[in-house]
């Protein structure tokens, strides 16, 4: 009882090897990866403008044909799945400069998609109107495969290249054209003016409009009136505005760049912005100061008279001058006031002064500073200048005058007295 037991079981187990299901391996035959591209975000842009353009691409490949094979290899890929993604812009004949490069994207599975950002420039010529930039799509796929044997199989992918028309609309907008730029007064550290006048070049008729100056980067004009409110800004109008603009004092005296933009209103009701113009503002240089040499004699004091004059471009209002007195100098009144110089204009300061009997016969250098005002009101100080001082000798002959003439005080008298007693006696 006990073999047939034991040969029952071994039975069973048999059978058992032989009902089990052998697995099997899922093979698809036929489709390829469909692409496509859309715009995804917004499709207008205006002239002159920095523009992201976002682009979606899809795959939506179906596979046509599936089946099981036992005893057959896995495969990695599918023949749906795009590989290796590249996609491209170009301009083709559209006002645009792509400044993108290729973007690889990587794979991209049936009904998958990916979003690109595209940076391109809007040119400033750009006219209104639509345009199509054509999307290149590069990728490799599973065109088949075929097993050989039963631990091998064959790959081939081929590559496709792919281009999509995208659109894009370029929209009216007012464009600024600068016709004159007058700098009123701008000098190196100092406030002053800029007067500008603009044309509307563009397509659009502004409304609400504003024309503001934006400080460009790190130049050393900075506005302090910002905006000016101009009301309607039809195509091919004029106007002109006025800023106040303070100038930097390290600056120097040349051309630097400010930014003009335009905002306004448009026809859909939007508040935009013109594209930026750049412009160049000449500066005058910081108003300078100069002076003549001043001549004194040792041990001398009393007052002295130091001539200024105003060698910059622009007129210095209510100046005050200050003489900065040193050894073997000294001054109890060491400022005074000049008034108003224009450019090219003397005026004469008035310092107590004192020099040393021991003054080395030379030249010296002072020091000295002119505060003014300038066209603002603004309370201005010059760059610290040298006023030159010539010591000249004390006299030698200032002593011997006084002896001679002591002696010929003497010589008179003592003439005198002999004349006197010649007379007398001749009368004797």
């Amino acid at each position: 009882m006990m073999k047939y037991s034991g040969a029952l079981i071994v039975f069973f187990v048999l059978l058992l090897g032989c009902c089990m299901p052998v697995a099997g391996v899922t093979t698809y035959l036929g489709g390829s990866p469909q692409m496509s591209a859309a715009l995804a975000g917004t499709n207008e842009f205006t002239s002159g403008q920095d523009a992201i353009i976002r682009v979606t691409v899809q795959n939506s490949g179906v596979e046509s044909l599936q089946f099981v094979l036992k005893g057959s290899i896995a495969e990695d890929d599918l023949p749906t799945t795009a590989k290796g993604v590249t996609v491209g812009l170009s301009a083709g004949g559209a006002p645009v400069i792509v400044k993108s490069d290729p973007q690889v994207v990587g794979d991209i599975k049936s009904q998958g998609l990916a979003t690109v950002a595209i940076t391109t420039k809007i040119t400033a010529d750009a006219t209104a109107g639509e345009y199509q930039l054509p999307l290149t799509i590069k990728y490799t796929y599973l065109a088949s495969s075929e097993q050989a044997g039963t631990d091998n199989i064959q790959f081939n992918y081929q590559q496709k290249i792919e281009t999509f028309p995208i659109t894009i609309k370029i929209k009216p907008q007012v464009k600024i054209e600068v016709l004159e730029v007058v700098p009123e007064n701008l000098n190196v550290g100092s406030e002053g003016y800029l007067n500008l006048k603009i044309k509307n070049t563009g397509l659009e008729d502004g409304k609400k409009a504003s024309v503001k100056i934006i400080r460009n980067g790190a130049s050393p004009l900075i506005p302090a009136d910002i905006s000016v409110f101009i009301g309607d800004f039809p195509r091919d109008g004029t106007v002109t505005c006025r800023y106040r603009i303070s100038v930097s004092s390290d600056a120097e005296k040349e051309t630097y760049p400010v930014d003009v933009v335009v905002t306004y209103e448009n026809r859909d009701g939007d508040v935009v912005s013109s594209a930026a113009e750049t412009l160049g503002v000449p500066l005058g240089g910081k108003i300078t100061f100069t002076s003549e040499t001043v001549q004194v004699v040792q041990g001398s004091q009393g007052v002295i008279q130091v001539t200024y004059m105003n060698s910059g471009t622009t007129t210095a209002y209510k100046a005050q001058v200050r003489l900065s007195a040193v050894k073997p100098f000294t001054s109890s009144d060491d400022t005074a006031y000049l008034g108003d110089l224009k450019p090219g204009e003397t005026g004469v300061a008035r310092y107590q002064f004192s020099v040393d009997d021991t003054a080395a016969v030379k030249e010296y250098s002072l020091d000295t500073e002119v505060r003014y005002r300038d066209v603002l009101d603004n309370s201005q100080v010059s760059d610290t200048f040298n006023v030159p001082v010539k010591v000249l000798e004390k006299p030698a002959s200032n002593g011997l005058m006084q002896v001679l003439a002591a002696v010929g005080v003497i010589a008179l008298i003592g003439c005198g007295a002999g004349y006197y007693l010649l007379v007398v006696r001749k009368k004797k």
